[in-house]
């Protein structure tokens, strides 16, 4: 069978050694921007090209594997490489998140297969299994770490102390981050998975823009200080929720309760956690990034293509989407809340606080003031609060800014709890 490639970067150059090494397939011709480039694999001459249509006109190439990255060309060259009737195995999060139903629809009118477990999770198999094994489940929700980026800044930020700058420089160093890490701080990388892992999961076209993103950049020390404190971790939690015909789909720093599995995933490891309603909650866990976690999962689909193709069968997943289904806006979402603040150390500063919240049907579950600065004659003061309504917290936070009292709203957390059998394994 021959395999051409687009790309061969980190994960292409993993990708070509595990498939020199583990598979009878022919890799006849790869793309690149730059022949003369070091590469950290070693490359047969005559292989490289920067022409495309060595790749996508060859008749011969019957597998393509796209491991570009970005949007732009990577889209347009697996939509060229379908119509032409190739089987195509993409790790591109980006492409499958924006125009993965697209592609999937176009792959099944041409026949071919379309693959792309390494899109989310990198060496976790979690779509397949989605896909196949929990089929028969309706899905209720997914809760998910899925970038190992964040997760080792916040494992690093709360287990040494470190500032967020601190923390990503040292990422940085390590290669956990790249030297430009917004898709990865802003949560970016992860609306884009937890869009594939919605659409799979709920039948239902979602877009990334309908994804409730925030990133981790506002978090200091003293939130881990004082989540520790209260029996909670901080993770960046990708959350897709089926709430009747409404959706819950949103990304951003999250209280997760310490004897909680996920709780406990640190370092650049990644999991996801789907519930379903016959099989309950079930995690996957592993390296999420990577070239050889990922590796792992783009020779996995194309050895998928190579039996199917013996066997005679395709296995493009056929979607079917339900209608009715909307976005819940972020607005409506109703959770607890953490919040930290700066305020006068004097007497009635927090029924001040405590009145607007309680005009706004908020529910008060802590106060504790910390650290006090006598100079300054200011103090920490931090709150939990019962399940409330998003719209009605950012309200009360406005309001409370506007405190004489207040000197600074310093951070807002979302609280995430689960049920009993939820915890523990």
């Amino acid at each position: 069978m021959a395999v051409g490639f687009l790309g061969l970067g980190v994960v292409g150059s993993g990708v070509f050694r595990a498939l020199t090494q583990r598979a009878d397939l022919h890799v006849k011709s790869i793309l690149v921007r730059d022949l003369g480039k070091p590469r950290p694999v070693p490359v047969p001459p005559g292989l490289l090209t920067t022409d495309p249509d060595r790749v996508l006109n060859d008749p011969d190439i019957s597998l393509v594997v796209e491991v570009m990255g970005g949007e732009r060309p990577a889209l347009d060259y697996i939509r060229r490489a379908l119509e032409a009737g190739k089987h195509v195995v993409t790790a591109n999060k980006e492409v499958m998140a924006k125009h993965g139903l697209e592609l999937l629809k176009l792959a099944g009118e041409k026949g071919v297969n379309l693959l792309f477990e390494a899109s989310v999770g990198g060496g976790i198999p979690v779509l397949g299994p989605l896909m196949k094994d929990l089929a028969a489940n309706r899905i209720l929700s997914i809760h998910a770490i899925i970038n190992g980026t964040t997760n080792y800044i916040l494992t690093r930020m709360a287990q040494a102390g470190l500032n967020f700058a601190d923390a990503l420089r040292e990422a940085q160093e390590l290669g956990y981050a790249e030297p430009d890490p917004t898709n990865d701080v802003e949560g970016i990388d992860a609306a884009y998975k937890l869009a594939i892992l919605a659409t799979l999961a709920f039948h239902t076209a979602v877009r990334v823009e309908g994804v409730y993103r925030e990133g981790i950049t506002r978090l200091q020390a003293k939130d881990f200080r004082y989540a520790k404190e209260l029996g909670y971790a901080i993770k960046l939690l990708a959350i897709a929720r089926r709430n009747g015909d409404a959706l819950q789909l949103r990304v951003h720093p999250v209280w997760v309760p310490q004897e909680h599995l996920l709780a406990k995933v640190d370092g650049a490891f990644n999991a996801v956690e789907i519930e379903g309603d016959l099989v309950g909650h079930v995690v996957f866990h592993g390296q999420g990034a990577g070239p050889l976690p990922t590796s792992s999962a783009v020779v996995g689909d194309m050895l998928e293509v190579s039996r199917g193709l013996a066997a005679g069968r395709v296995r493009s997943p056929a979607l079917r989407l339900e209608e009715g289904l909307r976005v819940l806006p972020m607005e409506e979402v109703e959770t607890r809340y953490y919040i930290r603040l700066t305020a006068a150390d004097q007497p009635g500063v927090l029924a001040q606080i405590a009145r607007i919240m309680g005009d706004l049907r908020i529910s008060i579950d802590s106060v504790i003031q910390k650290d006090a600065d006598r100079r300054a004659q200011t103090a920490e003061i931090v709150i939990t609060t019962h399940p409330a309504r998003e719209a009605a917290v950012q309200k009360a936070l406005g309001e409370i800014a506007k405190l004489s009292v207040v000197r600074q709203v310093s951070n807002l957390v979302r609280v995430e709890d689960w049920p009993e059998e939820g915890s523990g394994a």
